[in-house]
């Protein structure tokens, strides 16, 4: 198959598969004597593997650990480690969108308050560097 086929075929553009190309999540791919790429069917599988893992919220680095599992056949363990670690991630990012949101509902508040004053509550604390 020809990057613009398997590009194709798994969703991506073909910049995502020169990218995953040079991160090594693909192998480089056979060319033929023109200098295209020759790729083999099962890229297709292995680009959406990656696609869907980003859309988990895996970042590539970890998905390159996924996918060394996935070649050496891992115990369900090893794998679930990672998606452990990775929901780990995942509540402390919440956590943090938590605090963001509550310290933006104080702000809204406070710029409510003070819809009369010159100055706004919520420019006057970003200046001020607090939330």
């Amino acid at each position: 198959m020809r990057i613009g086929e398997v590009a194709a075929a798994a969703g991506v553009n073909i910049q995502t598969l020169r990218y995953y190309e040079r991160r090594r999540l693909l192998s480089a791919p056979r060319r033929r004597e023109s200098g295209y790429r020759e790729y083999s069917p099962d890229v297709v599988e292995l680009v959406r593997f990656v696609k869907h893992a980003q859309t988990l919220g895996f970042k590539l680095a970890e998905i390159e650990e996924l996918l060394a599992l996935r070649k050496h056949a891992p115990s369900c363990r090893e794998v679930r480690d990672v998606a452990a670690a990775k929901i780990s991630d995942i509540d402390e990012k919440i956590l943090q969108l938590s605090s963001i949101r509550d310290s933006l509902r104080r702000l809204v508040t406070a710029c409510k308050r003070s819809e009369s004053s010159e100055r706004c509550a919520i420019i006057e604390a970003l200046d001020a560097g607090r939330p």
